[in-house]
């Protein structure tokens, strides 16, 4: 039993507090893990719902060129605030707003900040559905993303005080099997409701039926099958305990020092730098010429901010919202930069395979999430299996090291899809890529969750999401900038058969351009597309590489022996 804490320095008498961790077990456990395991799957799906509805967005709107965002958008929000939501789950108890600032007994984690940040998610799809121009859609997104931030971090770092070490790493797997699920099925869901409803439920599903939507069962379907998971959610959470890590000072006292308590001018520092980057990551070569003003204004803007933010970081040591001793730890940066290019490969795989079924193919949003199965299936069944081995054998590097090994091979296949490709040779291509990218995604969760304490999760977890989110921004935005550039570039080759402007052929999205051209015409318009889209995979083909390369600093460790775990601080070792 935790001691209540007399007289002197009330903040030093609570982090020197032992409290005995007691791990919920039989039916509540059950429905704290499934709560934990939706709210993943929900997390992912958002991402990548839209996937293959952006072609059906794009032409709604006449807004080829902001592909990038309605991907990177989410991306950006999650990302800006991600390393605040590390202090967050550190400072408050999950009930944080309803703790008692007099008491000293052992906070329960009941959801409440992590009901807070789902409740932003909810919202910003609600935007999303509701939006009526592709400037409010990406605002809907970004909404989306702040919630996501804490959404992912509080179920992750959910999983560290439920379970002891020793079965973290097999639910680990299961539970990035579940949320590889909500990626890899996003693209059939969204599909399905852009080509039996409309595109706007892929995002409002989760709040309410639309009014103005056609079609109006299926759309009532998307409401009774979406806003049930969110509930179960928070129910399971609401009326069930979880155990703190440590015990942690109620919530008036936190926001009382919040400058302090929260490193806000940290955040104040990394939010703009994030921003400022993707911004100009997006302008350059679309809105602006990489060498304008802007764009390297932008850029210049970030790389200062973020100099900046490290150098605040350090100084303020173990208190700051990313301790700088995390930072240099070798296994962290090199778990972080795995992840980040990691999940930037399988981002590029979900969007631009799937506008090369729309576009080249002539999918509906539907068939083309169908015809995306081979991905969905290798990555969720090699997702849950390479958790399980690793939890059995013990060792997490060498399905690193396969798996971005066959992730790239897979990229090169890729590349090669054209208007010709047989249906045998898509297929593989995709299998194979869902076999190499489920291999590489639980294992770096699963390194860090063996590297430091349960009280310490939450802020590395809020490095790793945040540099996944920021990688997966990066490269949705650098994918959007090569295949918007190579396409004007392919367009203009064949302006002589085409007959059309690149500009008026780029306008009118995916979905539209058949409309547009004749048949004479279609054909190079189709090459075109076909070569941009392969030149997108060559960026694939590059971070698949990047993840091989970082998978070393993870290093060789059997898991199995891991008996006690070391708080990292300015004090320890960075190795």
């Amino acid at each position: 039993m935790q001691k209540q804490g007399k007289g002197g320095d009330k903040s030093a008498s609570v982090d020197d507090e032992k409290t005995e961790h007691d791990y919920p077990s039989g039916l509540p456990l059950y429905l704290i893990l499934t709560s934990v395991t939706l709210a993943y799957f929900l997390f992912f799906l958002d991402l990548a719902v839209i996937s293959t509805a952006t072609p059906a967005i794009t032409s709604n709107f006449d807004s080829l060129v902001d592909v990038g965002w309605y991907g990177g958008a989410y991306q950006l929000g999650s990302a800006a605030f991600q390393p605040l939501t590390g202090k967050i789950y550190s400072q408050f108890s999950t009930k944080a707003c309803l703790d008692s600032p007099r008491s000293r007994l052992p906070s329960k984690m009941n959801s409440w900040t992590f009901l807070a940040f789902f409740f932003i998610f909810e919202v910003g799809s609600a935007i999303c559905g509701a939006a009526q121009t592709s400037s409010m859609f990406i605002v809907g997104r970004v909404v989306a993303g702040v919630g996501s931030a804490g959404v992912g971090n509080g179920a992750l770092t959910t999983i560290s005080s439920v379970l002891p070490l020793s079965r973290q790493s097999l639910f680990m797997g299961l539970n990035m099997g579940m949320g590889q699920l909500g990626l890899a099925t996003g693209p059939i869901i969204g599909g399905a409701f852009t080509s039996n409803a409309s595109w706007r439920w892929c995002a409002s599903c989760h709040i309410l039926p639309c009014k103005e939507e056609p079609r109006a069962n299926f759309s009532l379907l998307g409401f009774y099958v979406n806003l049930p998971l969110g509930v179960i959610v928070g129910g399971f959470l609401l009326f069930n305990n979880i155990p703190e890590p440590k015990p942690k000072r109620p919530a008036l006292e936190v926001l009382g020092t919040a400058v302090k308590s929260l490193d806000l001018p940290g955040f104040f520092l990394i939010c703009p730098t994030a921003v400022m980057f993707l911004l100009g990551l997006q302008y350059g070569g679309n809105e602006y010429e990489w060498d304008s003003s802007v764009v390297i204004g932008l850029l210049v803007g970030a790389a200062v901010t973020f100099v900046l933010f490290l150098l605040w970081e350090r100084r303020q040591g173990d208190e700051a919202m990313v301790p700088f001793a995390m930072l240099k730890h070798r296994v962290i940066w090199s778990a972080a930069m795995t992840i980040f290019f990691s999940l930037s490969s399988v981002l590029v795989a979900d969007f631009y395979v799937a506008i090369y079924f729309q576009a080249i193919r002539d999918d509906s949003p539907l068939m083309s999430g169908v015809h995306m199965l081979p991905i969905t299936l290798g990555l969720v069944m090699f997702t849950v299996v390479s958790g399980v081995l690793i939890s059995l054998l013990g060792y997490y590097l060498p399905f690193l090291v396969a798996g971005a090994c066959i992730s790239a091979i897979s990229y090169g296949l890729l590349s090669q899809l054209s208007t010709t490709t047989s249906v045998a040779a898509w297929i593989g291509y995709q299998i194979l890529y869902g076999v190499g990218s489920g291999c590489t995604t639980a294992a770096p969760y699963i390194a860090k969750q063996n590297l430091v304490p349960a009280k310490q999760i939450p802020q590395v977890m809020g490095i790793i999401i945040f540099t996944q989110n920021i990688g997966a921004a990066t490269s949705l935005v650098a994918a959007n900038t090569i295949f918007s550039n190579s396409l004007r570039t392919q367009l203009l080759q064949r302006a002589d058969q085409i007959g059309h402007s690149p500009e008026a052929i780029v306008s009118v999205g995916v979905r539209s351009i058949r409309s547009l051209v004749s048949d004479s015409q279609l054909e190079a318009v189709l090459a075109a597309y076909s070569k941009s889209i392969d030149h997108v995979m060559y960026l694939g083909l590059g971070v698949s590489i990047a993840v091989l390369f970082f998978a070393w600093g993870l290093g060789w460790k059997d898991i199995r022996k891991v008996k006690e775990l070391n708080a990292i601080t300015d004090k320890s070792s960075g190795i």
